[in-house]
């Protein structure tokens, strides 16, 4: 066990030391080795539990390290994850956690690390899990007490409790701690949603159909990365909120789209799925590798009508004609605050300038797009965040400087039944937060040239 925890801290590490994304690192683990299903589970529990609740616990350890006393980062995220496990686990006795976490610091430090680990963990196990749940009550402001115990930095949970409300901000930030159930989108040109939820339900997975979109399956309970349908490509793995994208574009076969800010190409292969594989998608994304991810996706899925470049979306109207699209999609760059259950690490990662900034950019695209879309044609605009400066404040902005185009009118009657009357749900799009239908925290409007 004390090599999987070694592993474990390493990938606990990457994340924190070299910025890596939590999701990619732990799926390239759990894809290079032989895991039983058993250490797998264990695996993705103690990583994204330790990343979901580091401000949590290092509140919890801080009394017990000499404020002198500087810690290796390495040492600091080793107790951070045995602390997770005394705390927020049932099933692993205490006095295993600190025998691995002993050994571990022996084997990558000197017997004084070793020693003020023990040290750390025994005095966290005299105190006992209450003591530690005690300690939230001490905390008099009721912002930071609630970005504290759901371990979010405090200017975000204050930013969200001045835009929504105290009881949305907090059941935001408590869903953020929470799993989401894995969704996937089939490929409608190679299986029906109908043959896949039986074959699924015959290799063993709990699954049931989506409600945001007439492609979409949820998968409750079971590996999806190991069904024949996804080693065969038959199926994507895709959130719901996204899948909302190409469902409220409704793009027409034989059109010409664009899809701006592409990468890794999701939505631009559900678009072309929608086109019946046939018109023309043109997907840009700054990046030549994200282009190549593009190119692999619609290959895998055999939609020929992707044709992927190197760009900027900022710059696109240089290389077009005015009017050459019938639908553009500007899926935007963003703070991603909207998708902090998947990849925790993105809480502790943003600042709030970077949501200043965005916005710029954002608009930036919209602009330079704007020019390219056919009278009576189609926008979509979206984020994965729930931030209302890279959401309403810019649909609200790019209106007001671009008067020949108006929010279209019949978005609301296009949603999927269960969205009619969601929560979020105002003049200017869809805010989808992630307490309200287990999906990322997401945004999307619809927007026509008149």
């Amino acid at each position: 066990m004390t090599k999987l925890r070694n592993n474990i801290l390493d990938i606990l590490l990457r994340i924190e030391k070299d910025e890596g994304y939590s999701n990619l690192l732990l799926n390239f683990e759990l894809e290079g080795k032989t895991y039983s299903e058993k250490d797998r589970a264990l695996i993705t529990e103690i990583v994204y539990g330790t990343l979901q609740r580091k401000l949590t616990l290092d509140f919890f350890l801080d009394p017990f390290i000499q404020k002198k006393k500087k810690l290796d980062v390495w040492v600091r995220m080793l107790l951070r994850m045995s602390l997770y496990q005394m705390i927020y686990l049932d099933k692993i006795p205490d006095h295993a956690i600190i025998h691995e976490a002993v050994e571990i610091a022996k084997a990558r430090g000197h017997k004084g690390i070793a020693g003020l680990v023990n040290g750390v963990l025994r005095n966290v196990q005299r105190k006992g899990r209450d003591h530690f749940v005690s300690l939230f009550s001490s905390i008099t402001d009721e912002t930071e007490r609630l970005a504290i115990r759901t371990s979010h930095p405090y200017w975000l949970v204050r930013r969200w409790v001045n835009a929504y409300g105290f009881s949305r901000a907090q059941a935001m930030c408590e869903a953020n701690l929470e799993r989401k159930p894995i969704s996937v989108r089939i490929q409608p040109l190679r299986i029906s949603r109908d043959e896949a939820l039986e074959t699924l339900q015959q290799e063993g997975l709990t699954v049931r159909p989506s409600p945001f979109s007439e492609q979409g399956i949820i998968v409750e309970k079971g590996n999806i990365i190991s069904s024949s349908l996804f080693r065969q490509n038959y199926l994507t793995v895709q959130d719901q909120s996204s899948m909302l994208v190409a469902e409220m574009l409704k793009p027409k076969p034989d059109s010409r789209v664009l899809d701006a800010c592409s990468a890794p190409g999701g939505k631009a292969t559900h678009i072309a799925e929608k086109m019946k594989n046939r018109g023309r998608i043109d997907a840009y994304d700054l990046h030549q590798k994200k282009v190549k991810l593009i190119e692999e996706k619609a290959a895998a899925l055999e939609l020929s009508i992707i044709h992927a470049s190197k760009g900027d979306a900022r710059n696109l109207k240089k290389m077009y004609a005015p009017e050459s699209f019938d639908y553009i999609l500007v899926d935007a760059p963003c703070s991603g605050l909207g998708v902090i259950r998947g990849k925790p690490e993105i809480k502790y990662k943003k600042e709030e300038r970077d949501i200043e900034r965005l916005q710029e950019v954002q608009l930036a695209i919209l602009d330079g797009v704007s020019p390219l879309l056919k009278s009576n044609g189609t926008i979509i605009y979206s984020t994965c965040t729930v931030e209302l400066k890279e959401n309403e404040e810019v649909v609200k902005r790019f209106l007001h400087t671009h008067p020949d185009y108006a929010l279209d009118a019949s978005f609301r009657d296009d949603l999927p039944p269960l969205l009619k009357n969601a929560p979020g749900l105002t003049e200017y799009g869809l805010q989808l937060f992630p307490q309200d239908y287990a999906t990322d925290g997401f945004f999307l409007t619809r927007l026509k040239k008149v």
